[in-house]
């Protein structure tokens, strides 16, 4: 017989991460969130799963960010989630924020990609299976789909809602022009869209030259940063090389060998001396940077092992930066 072993959460799981407000909206995110983008696919051990949650749940990291089409396989991370719940989780569904996304190529022929009504609902019904639930937080769309009349993406998700099938409705990769029509056409509708996830980091500044940040600062729409560690490479974890086990001499579809230039390693030194200076390690000062001006709700992380969460869960709690440091920072991003 099989020994099970019953997940009880840290009961001081609140006590250090701080919680912000999405927007104007009631919810709150957790400072730092994670997320399942990588290594929860079919190709990854379930045991490191689980000790990865039972970690960033016991630290107060409350949201499970996910996607239809993250894996591998397509759907794999869903099903992870969905055996998490059942194996620990399910007590804790009400102190969860679970969200997933559609958007992107999913399943073969013209319905499993995009923006249209058809693939939008289908998708969350899909989800919602693999992962067991009623009901995600948020179902965002995940990214601007110039084949479909966006009147037609944001309906579903307004429907879908309506339908109970999610508390909210969110955007993803979403420049100034599509959401600020999203914000007009939600607010028409009395329907609660609460966030836009982007990209964000130190390398990556796109959402303030964009306007988006700004635009939903203020319009009390919630910002959360996805990519805030540059895909790792603002971890420190290149500082001597590539290692064996990181995410680039693993999987380099997203991380490639070319992106550690000479001028982009001299960077990423220069930024880990400010960090040390700090008190904190690279990724702890990248994830805080993200975060220093309260307009960015909450940064997603990645993790291959439970000991990364909590040195990301840190960085919650040391946001402030002075002038000086700013300005240190964006003269080594080469930021005018």
């Amino acid at each position: 017989m099989t020994n099970v072993h019953i997940y009880e959460a840290d009961p001081r799981r609140y006590e250090a991460m701080p919680y912000n407000p999405v927007g104007k909206s009631g919810l709150r995110f957790p400072a730092v969130s994670l997320g399942f983008w990588h290594n929860f696919g079919s190709r990854d051990n379930y045991d490191n799963m689980r000790a990865m949650c039972r970690e960033a749940f016991d630290l107060g990291i409350t949201q499970f960010d996910l996607a239809n089409n993250y894996g591998p396989a397509y759907g794999a991370a869903e099903e992870s989630l969905g055996r998490l719940l059942r194996d620990d989780f399910s007590p804790y569904r009400d102190e969860l924020v679970i969200t997933t996304k559609a958007g992107y190529d999913m399943w073969e022929g013209p319905y499993g990609n995009g923006g249209s009504r058809k693939y939008l609902t289908a998708s969350l019904d899909q989800s919602l299976r693999r992962m067991g639930l009623e009901y995600v937080d948020i179902f965002y769309h995940h990214r601007m789909d110039p084949d479909t009349p966006l009147e037609e993406s944001l309906q579903a998700l307004a429907d879908l809602v309506r339908q109970g099938k999610a508390l909210y409705a969110g955007v993803s990769n979403y420049n100034e022009d599509y959401t600020r029509r999203a914000i007009a056409f939600f607010r028409e509708r009395n329907c609660p869209f609460v966030v836009n996830q982007r990209a964000y980091s130190l390398f990556n500044r796109e959402i303030e030259r964009d306007g988006v940040k700004e635009l939903c600062a203020q319009e009390g729409v919630g910002v959360i940063a996805f990519s805030p560690l540059a895909q790792g490479l603002l971890t420190g974890r290149y500082l001597k090389g590539i290692p064996a086990d990181s995410r680039m001499a693993r999987d380099g579809r997203f991380l490639k060998a070319s992106a550690l230039t000479k001028e982009r390693l001299e960077q990423i030194e220069a930024l880990d001396r400010i960090a040390a200076n700090r008190g904190q390690t690279l990724a702890q000062m990248a994830l805080s940077w993200v975060l220093r001006d309260g307009k960015v709700c909450s940064v997603l992380i990645g993790a291959s092992k439970p000991e990364q969460i909590r040195e990301n869960a840190a960085a919650a709690s040391r946001t402030e930066f002075s002038p000086e440091e700013l300005a240190q920072i964006d003269q080594i991003c080469g930021i005018a």
